[in-house]
């Protein structure tokens, strides 16, 4: 009978170290480096507190008195901010804008974390003969009806 005791202890000895090493794996595998590969942050949206575009400042500034002037807002204005940007060579703001699957626009930050394009309020003042291909889009000259940019992807845009 002694001998069944002592085979009882053993086993019960190597259970329990089995239960100890498999409730350490957690903690051992959470303190590992992880990938090298960083992912890339969620977007951000920066619709909230935005201030005037650049762009419309530039286009106020280049306009003549007796030239003719259409206001492009809502998806009219993002499109125009689009193609403002879509082949900039940098990145940030000022740099290259992406048009995504879901009709937004987004450009990527140093960190390559998109950051959502929103028009200004007010609209962006653009010279008539530039804005005539912008006339098909909600927001030309105040405009509420026509088309939004979903479904006008027209190259590869980085994944979000």
């Amino acid at each position: 009978m002694n001998t069944i005791f002592k085979e009882r202890k053993i086993v019960s000895r190597l259970f329990a170290v089995l239960l100890s090493a498999l409730l350490m794996v957690p903690l051992l595998s959470s303190c590992g480096g992880g990938s090298q590969k960083a992912s890339v942050p969620p977007p951000v949206d920066d619709s909230v507190g935005r201030t005037v575009s650049d762009r419309q400042t530039e286009a106020k500034k280049g306009l003549g008195t007796g030239q003719k002037v259409a206001l492009l807002a809502g998806a009219a204005a993002l499109y125009y901010m689009y193609n403002q940007h879509k082949n900039a060579p940098q990145e940030g703001a000022q740099g290259k804008y992406y048009l995504s699957k879901n009709g937004r626009v987004y450009y990527r930050d140093a960190e390559h974390r998109a950051h959502w394009v929103t028009p200004p309020t007010e609209g962006i003042r653009v010279p008539e003969s530039e804005a005539q291909k912008y006339r098909q889009f909600q927001g030309y000259n105040g405009s509420a009806t026509g088309r939004d940019l979903t479904g006008i992807t027209s190259s590869a845009a980085p994944a979000l």
